[in-house]
């Protein structure tokens, strides 16, 4: 572990077991709004406050929660305890004034472990399809009648905003690496469904990631779920040779779990795989290998909590995925629209690679991205070269910050310069406008755009089909 890095340091965890006052500053986030909710569910008097409405907001005031739109002292005056995530700042009103009262100021992670220290927690974590892979779980285990509770960063179709009240003692979270979330987390036994390279403004280098995910794997008593096939968990594999609670899921033939066929259908994926010498076929909603890899990591999971393999593969079969994976949005000059929060090179990869196979393609693949964070881009541009190579088209736009600072000279034309490198059909569109004119010139019927990003290219679908309607 390299010297100067700092984790985040661990703060007292919040007594939970009493109704307590909780105020939240930036509810509507991904991931303050299921958190919110849950404690609400709980029992506990929750407040939030936000800059902006929105649906999420309506989901929570529709709870009973109270959300006021801007930031105030007098939100905090009557609360036991506040709680925000990192990307509000230490200047916020809200968190000066509590402070200056002495109330308690806790990171969302803390809140997060003072749930996991009162529960049986199986924490989902890794670079891709962490969120997929954790809903799937969930399914699983309320499917078998153990009754999960859950914080999910991402809004479910069959439950709204990812948070469930259960009356089992299972506790499962998405345990996002980013800023130290993980690590503050006490669990009993975690999913790892990869290891890839990110979030260097927090880890500094890529070894101080892999030994973060380690340390956090080894800490846990029950059940450790690998990636038999990531070739950076192969180390964790190596240290955790013969331990009880090592569970391998994969392509790989030694796994426990083994994927042995992937097929598409009209409406998703079929898969077979191989536990305990029996063999089990499930039907997906999803598409893409990736999501049947997904499964098996779920599948490794719950079967180890005792869900029976049947009661696994059967539970997914209404199962429609989470908002923003590879949505489909609908037809436009006779070509389909998907949404997609791939943001990394290998997760664009899978994404692209899903497209081509589906079986309403007939003609071209156009790729849109919208790069993500500035220091990302400063850090990994050229790691985009070949992401995109399964794309007939690819329309490259700005960065979207996600609150973080300019960094002079880096902009969404550096992962274009990168994409050039190995494809021939590139186009740089710096604004909504130009993307929006671009694609309409490139679809054809047959043809489908997959827009691709975690900020606000979530909206190009509606902005495409708006302007040339």
């Amino acid at each position: 572990m390299s010297d100067t890095f700092r984790r985040r340091e661990p703060e007292p965890l919040v007594a939970l077991s009493t109704p307590l006052r909780v105020h939240v500053v930036g509810i509507g986030g991904p991931g303050m709004s299921p958190l919110a909710l849950l404690l609400s569910r709980l029992g506990h008097v929750v407040t939030g406050s936000d800059l902006h409405n929105s649906e999420v907001i309506d989901q929570l005031r529709d709870s009973g929660i109270s959300v006021t739109i801007g930031h105030s002292e007098s939100l905090v005056l009557d609360v036991d305890v506040v709680t925000y995530s990192t990307a509000i700042p230490s200047s916020n009103v809200e968190l000066v004034k509590a402070r200056s009262l002495n109330i308690p100021v806790r990171h969302r992670s803390n809140l997060l472990a003072s749930l996991a220290s009162v529960h049986d927690a199986i924490g989902v974590a890794g670079t891709h399809g962490k969120t997929t892979t954790t809903a799937l779980l969930m399914t699983m285990l309320q499917e078998a009648g153990l009754d999960p509770s859950c914080v999910i960063g991402a809004e479910i179709p069959s439950m709204g905003i990812g948070a469930a009240k259960g009356t089992g003692n299972i506790f499962v979270v998405e345990a996002d690496e980013s800023d130290g979330t993980l690590e503050m987390l006490p669990l009993t036994s975690i999913v790892l469904t990869n290891i890839d390279e990110d979030h260097l403004d927090y880890f500094e280098t890529f070894d101080n990631m892999r030994e973060t995910f380690s340390h956090v794997a080894q800490k846990t008593s029950k059940f450790i779920v690998l990636n038999a096939d990531d070739p950076f968990s192969q180390n964790l594999c190596s240290e955790l040779q013969g331990d009880g609670r090592l569970i391998l899921f994969g392509k790989n033939p030694r796994a426990d779990i083994h994927l042995q066929h992937v097929s598409n259908t009209a409406d998703g994926i079929s898969l077979q795989i191989q536990f305990s010498g029996n063999t089990y076929h499930a039907n997906l909603l999803l598409r893409g290998e990736h999501n049947a890899l997904n499964f098996a990591a779920a599948f490794a999971m719950a079967t180890a909590y005792g869900v029976t393999p049947e009661q696994a593969c059967t539970s997914v079969k209404t199962f429609t995925g989470v908002s923003r994976r590879f949505t489909e949005r609908g037809l436009w000059n006779g070509a389909l629209l998907i949404d997609d929060y791939a943001h990394l090179p290998a997760e664009i990869s899978a994404a692209l690679a899903a497209t081509r196979e589906h079986p309403l393609r007939t003609g071209k693949v156009v790729a849109v991205f919208q790069p993500n964070r500035f220091h990302r881009i400063a850090a990994m541009a050229d790691a985009y070269e070949g992401a995109f190579d399964q794309a007939d088209h690819v329309v490259i736009t700005d960065i979207y910050a996600s609150g973080t600072p300019q960094i002079e000279g880096v902009t969404g034309e550096l992962v274009v310069n990168a994409v050039k490198n190995s494809h021939p059909r590139v186009e740089w569109a710096p604004t909504r406008k130009d993307i929006v004119e671009s694609v309409a010139t490139l679809l054809q019927p047959g043809d489908i755009c997959i827009s691709m990003g975690c900020g606000d290219i979530e909206t190009f679908p509606d902005d495409l089909m708006q302007a040339n309607s």
